[in-house]
């Protein structure tokens, strides 16, 4: 019943008067965006059928034993379970130290979560506006004078002002909504498991550059022993020249074999500054801050078991083949958008306010305005758009599908390297440890033999030269073994499933 022009409505009757036609809306609304459908298909996680084994024919149960430094054996532990933080077993508080600085520092990782975080809000933007209707208020004043030429009349000159609330809102019948809603799901379990990734890339990096940095130092370190070694050979020849012992051939020889050992001194440092500037970054820091630990072998433990994951669990804690499946996931939905826009769209809305020439009577039963509709959008002729882009959504899912079994076959790819990886590093290390042994008992038996003329200066360079490829070959053995245990976890998935909160807890 319309309010009498001469009385005036307190705020909350207007209040009231607003809000009561649009709860009859909301009772003709809902009922409709239940009984909706979601158009398309369903997304179902993909079968990998991944195989019994890794490798085409089994492993030792252990690798070979050395009696060296780094020369242990390490177990296979078929069907383990990865720690969360297994950077640790390899026993370096300075590791742990520098991965924790990566952690709140490195650029990568806080790129990552805020790539997550848009996901999440980008969803919930998407869920306000599909799932619940617009509503706007507004307030409008307004000064107009209209033409004495639009119609029988003179001129006027007059003031109005409006307050109103509009709602609208557009039907999900088909679905299409929904499907929107599970793709940006779909982007934020993405952007998650890229997350992952990216924690479980700078754990890998940092470790493997450690290590590189380790024996680096070490080879520089031997290096430059030799060449002191050599210096004074050559100050030993030039004395023996001197006296007419050895000849002229034989003091140029060391020279040379000096000269060359020197050559290759300042590519390795080289290439040690530049893993250590790598580790600085790593960390989240400038190359020049001097920050960054520095590492050796003999401080860092080689892990003695070896957890390997059965390859039916691969598929679940691999955080790229996660994303992959997201990815797909979101390629499904995208379907049934496409699907769902051959469809009509009903859209409802409806107005309800009030105008006038003045604020006086503003809020009067007089100047009450509202208004309901309806529309239906139903696609005629779109000249093929609508068909093809559903087309080109159920390629998309096909090339999708055929990504995700690329990233599996690489996943399994990866295991099954490093596995045969760890079990020849044992024995390149056991061979390489005879073949320093060998060299070095032949060397020192060779300086002997020319100190009495027994060899020529030839065979005591050839020696030499046996002996520092050997020792130098050893370091980089024992390298690789750290290196390998390192690409097995972080090929295993690196066990953030394990942590409390996966990557955010490790921060």
């Amino acid at each position: 019943m319309p309010v009498p022009a001469d009385r005036e409505i307190g705020s909350e009757k207007i209040w009231l008067t607003l809000i009561n036609p649009f709860s009859r809306f909301l009772m003709i609304l809902v009922p409709l965006v239940v009984v909706g459908c979601a158009v398309g298909p369903d997304f179902k996680k993909p079968d990998a059928a991944p195989p019994g084994h890794y490798t085409s024919t089994p492993l030792p149960a252990t690798t070979v034993a050395i009696a060296a430094k780094t020369g242990q054996a390490q177990r296979f532990a078929f069907a383990g379970e990865l720690q969360g933080e297994w950077w640790r077993l390899f026993g370096s508080p300075e590791l742990d130290g520098l991965i924790q600085n990566g952690f709140e520092h490195n650029p990568t990782l806080a790129a990552a979560r805020a790539a997550l975080t848009k996901a999440q809000e980008d969803l919930r933007a998407m869920k306000g506006a599909i799932l619940l209707p617009a509503v706007n208020a507004n307030l409008q004043g307004s000064r107009q004078r209209t033409s004495a030429n639009a119609g029988a009349g003179d001129s006027n000159t007059y003031n109005l002002f409006n307050a109103s609330v509009a709602v609208s809102y557009t039907l999900d019948v088909f679905g299409g909504g929904r499907r929107q809603i599970e793709s940006y799901q779909a982007q934020i379990d993405y952007q998650r498991f890229m997350m992952e990734a990216a924690y479980l890339t700078l754990t890998a990096n940092i470790v493997t550059t450690a290590i590189t940095e380790a024996s680096l130092a070490e080879q520089v370190a031997a290096t430059r022993e030799i060449i002191t070694a050599e210096e004074r050979q050559l100050e030993l020849f030039n004395r023996q020249f001197e006296l007419g012992a050895v000849s002229r051939a034989s003091v140029l020889a060391q020279e040379s074999q000096l000269a060359i050992t020197r050559a290759g001194l300042p590519p390795l440092e080289k290439q040690l500054d530049t893993t250590r500037h790598a580790l600085a970054v790593l960390a989240g820091r400038f190359p020049g801050s001097g920050q960054t630990a520095r590492f050796r072998l003999d401080t860092l433990q080689l892990p003695g078991e070896l957890p390997v994951s059965l390859p039916s669990a691969l598929a679940r804690q691999r955080p790229d083949i996660q994303a992959s499946e997201a990815l797909l996931h979101q390629a499904c939905a995208a379907v049934g958008v496409a699907t769902a826009n051959l469809y009509p769209q009903i859209t409802l809305s409806a107005g309800y306010g009030y105008q006038g020439i003045s604020t006086d009577i503003l809020f009067t039963g007089q100047s009450l305005i509202w208004n309901l509709g309806a529309g239906l959008l139903q696609p005629v002729f779109r000249g093929g758009e609508l068909l093809a882009k559903r087309r080109s959504a159920i390629a998309a899912y096909e090339q999708a599908a055929a990504q995700y079994r690329q990233v599996v076959l690489k996943a399994f790819q990866d295991v099954a390297d490093v596995l045969r990886a760890l079990e020849t590093d044992a024995r390149t290390l056991q061979a390489g440890v005879q073949a320093e042994s060998a060299a070095k008992a032949s060397l020192e038996l060779t300086e002997k033999q020319f100190e009495l003329g027994a060899v020529n200066f030839a065979t005591l360079l050839m020696a030499k030269r046996d002996y520092q490829k050997a020792r130098i070959n050893v370091i980089t053995a024992r390298a690789q073994r750290y290196s390998d245990t390192a690409a097995l976890f972080a090929a295993l998935g690196g066990g953030w499933w394990k942590r409390d909160g996966g990557a955010g807890a490790a921060k």
